[in-house]
């Protein structure tokens, strides 16, 4: 079976516009149940020298409810080429999370209503790998310490939990056939070691999937029939190729300025040693 490779920007949106699909996946990361799912693609025009495209940027949350009432928001997005402002990128999109008010909610407590501000949790979809650690799906979970004793505080605060968040990070050059957990066996839909000539087409066996997986399978494999979503997914190949020529003619430029730099110094350092010589056979006379 041939399904729409989910690592493009424009498959993974589609396919996560299935609400049920998209609980589906979030909650089996996170192993928490998803309550209500917003769905907020933006749209940014990307400017190249010779054309002008407008492409989607993920901007996807989910509300979950736990146990005492409150919520968490889950903040998802996929990124599938290395550049160097991508950790900045992060940092600026959940920065913006922050400060947005729709991220909060209203809670009454006592018959007294005070907004307050839900914890973020953040999944990073990687198309690249980190430079240290190769495992495929990566939890960061915050623990609390006595700093005096050394203990683990199991009790969590609203001031700590609003202002601090988990992450999950999917490192997804790193998936593998041998899947090893139930996590890992949803995510081998994006197991890029499938592809075939076409980058845009994963070749996969349905059988090899959970039974309530499948659904993710059969809205991927009605996405590559769909002929807009083929030239988006060409756009997409464009686009990357051109900030690949503009990243890799930057670092030309920052490794030319360093050569010249280091032909800077030897000269200053020559000049130096000549003036020192010249002071010796100053003081000589």
């Amino acid at each position: 079976m041939q399904i729409a490779n989910p690592i493009y920007d424009v498959v993974f949106k589609y396919l996560m516009e299935d609400q049920e699909i998209a609980k589906l996946i979030i909650s089996t990361i996170i192993n928490e149940e998803i309550e209500s799912l917003t769905f907020l693609p933006l749209e940014s025009t990307l400017f190249l020298e010779r054309q002008s495209l407008t492409v989607y940027r993920l901007d996807f949350s989910a509300k979950i409810k736990k146990a005492d009432g409150s919520y968490k928001q889950v903040l998802i997005e996929i990124q599938k080429a290395k550049f160097a402002t991508d950790i900045m990128r992060f940092r600026r999109y959940l920065g913006e999370q922050y400060q947005e008010k729709a991220n909060s909610y209203l809670s009454t407590t006592e018959g007294k209503t005070t907004r307050k501000a839900m914890p973020i949790v953040s999944i990073y979809f990687l198309g690249y790998q980190l430079e240290q650690i190769t495992a495929p799906v990566i939890k960061v979970a915050r623990q609390y310490y006595d700093l005096t004793t050394g203990e683990e505080i199991q009790t969590r605060e609203e001031f700590i939990e609003s202002l601090t968040h988990d992450s999950y990070v999917i490192q997804i050059p790193y998936l593998q056939p041998n899947h090893q957990s139930e996590v890992e066996q949803l995510l081998a839909i994006f197991d890029q070691h499938r592809t075939s000539s076409n980058d845009h087409i994963l070749t996969i066996n349905e059988v090899n999937y959970p039974r309530k997986y499948r659904k993710v399978v059969r809205r991927l494999q009605r996405a590559i029939a769909q002929p807009k979503m083929r030239r988006t997914m060409d756009a997409e190949d464009d686009i990357l190729e051109e900030l690949e020529i503009l990243e890799r003619e930057i670092a030309r430029k920052d490794q030319a300025l360093v050569e010249k730099d280091k032909v800077l110094e030897e000269q200053l350092k020559m000049i130096k040693e000549l003036q020192e010589r010249l002071q010796s056979l100053d003081s000589k006379d």
